[in-house]
């Protein structure tokens, strides 16, 4: 496929990579900061474990579907407008959550939450689209990935230090600042990265083609599903390793806030050698080696599941997970992206909305034995990991349709098989 995407420099500002990096911490953040202080939340508002964790799953929902709208609305009206709404929602949405008198309202409003945060995630994978193309643009995935796993250490760091001295209110009036912060980032630095010329015409009718058109290629379809599954597995572990590191193991707010960081380092390790595995050696060997090291870590959840196990081992096998789906994420997000410049917006949607959207559906099946077994989170990672690796063999072409050598293969160009 020839490249017809300009140049960076051509119609973006020097900072703009820096800012549509910083703008997936809209996810990680919302969801890490407030987890060492999840326990806590359970007790002071009545609330049963797995009634709490409907407070992640909610946020997971809302930035699916954040995303399954704004992504669209972006191709069709640009993306810096849709983007300051997103950031404003979810500035207004973090103080409500600060102020919510019910485990009920708290819900509720952390769905709204979901749904504003998702418009950074979307637009920031979007727009990176928009202005980068080849090589470039596997390095800007991986490093979008390595972003998002800091914002994975800096959010339960700082959620277990600032629990020391507020509680989970208090948290979300940072989210709040943390929102503040980026939407004055936001007005000085994002000028529009796709033209008038390059916007989708035809309203609902439109949306509903490019659907059709994604949803008929099968390795947009294979990977997505892949990522789906993948990120449930990852989303089950975010809900469910505060209550087995602190409840089962004993570890302090602070302690499983270091256990957790240490998980997230292997997260921005991994995904940054993921995206220079894809660009330099293969994409979809790269994605392989994902599943597989996600393997290693969900079996070893099962394996603590059924016979208890030293802290050692689960820390082990939370590391081999997040760190698979890292190495899967950027050559994931490139098979997804690179031949859709057209409908990047759409196409970024049906990504985020699967990997969220999954997770969401996952997080709740890790609490149904309470809050003292971990055999529901070894398997529900396990099934979602043999699910995503199925999805790999059944839809992604057992071979990568580019040639690593050149600019052409970074883009992924596919000849489709019936």
């Amino acid at each position: 496929m020839p490249e017809t995407t300009p140049p960076l420099g051509s119609r973006a500002r020097p900072l703009l990579p820096a800012l549509l990096l910083l703008l997936t911490v809209f996810g990680p953040i919302s969801m890490d900061l407030y987890l060492p202080a999840l326990p806590a939340l359970a007790v002071e508002l009545g609330a049963a474990t797995s009634v709490a964790q409907l407070t992640v799953t909610a946020c997971l929902i809302g930035l699916a579907g954040g995303q399954l709208i704004a992504g669209p609305a972006s191709d069709r009206w640009g993306r810096r407008g849709i983007l300051l709404v997103g950031i404003a929602a979810y500035i207004i949405t973090s103080a409500l959550c600060a102020l919510s008198p019910s485990v009920e309202l708290l819900i509720l409003a952390r769905l709204v939450q979901g749904l504003a945060g998702g418009v950074g995630i979307v637009i920031a994978t979007a727009a990176g689209r928009d202005v980068f193309s080849g090589k470039t643009l596997i390095r800007f995935y991986g490093r979008l990935t390595v972003v998002g796993g800091f914002a994975a250490i800096v959010g339960p760091l700082l959620g277990g230090l600032l629990n020391t001295f507020t509680d989970w209110r208090g948290l979300f009036v940072f989210l709040a600042v943390i929102g503040i912060a980026i939407l004055v980032v936001t007005l000085l630095v994002f000028d529009e990265t796709l033209p008038a010329d390059r916007r989708t015409r035809g309203g609902l009718a439109q949306t509903l083609r490019d659907y059709r058109t994604l949803l008929a290629d099968r390795t947009f379809v294979g990977t997505v599903l892949n990522q789906g599954f993948l990120y449930a597995a990852l989303f089950a572990y975010l809900a469910g390793s505060t209550f087995v590191l602190q409840d089962i193991y004993g570890l302090s707010p602070q302690w499983y806030a270091a256990a957790f960081g240490l998980n997230s380092a292997g997260h921005m390790v991994f995904g940054y050698l993921a995206g220079r595995s894809a660009e330099r050696w293969s994409i979809t060997g790269t994605l392989a080696a994902g599943v597989a090291v996600t393997g290693l870590g969900a079996v070893g959840l099962l394996i603590a599941g059924v016979t208890p196990m030293p802290l050692w081992v689960a820390v082990v096998s939370l590391f081999a997970l997040s760190s698979g789906v890292a190495v899967s994420a950027p050559p994931a997000t490139t098979l997804a992206m690179s031949d859709y410049p057209q409908m990047a917006g759409t196409a970024s949607s049906l990504l985020g909305m699967v990997r969220f959207g999954f997770g969401g559906i996952a997080a709740p099946f890790v609490g149904v034995a309470g809050a003292l077994s971990i055999l529901p989170l070894g398997v529900t990672t396990t099934v979602a990991v043999v699910l995503a690796a199925a999805s790999c063999l059944l839809l992604i072409p057992h071979r990568d349709r580019t040639d690593a050598s050149t600019a052409e293969a970074a883009t992924a160009v596919r000849t489709l098989t019936p």
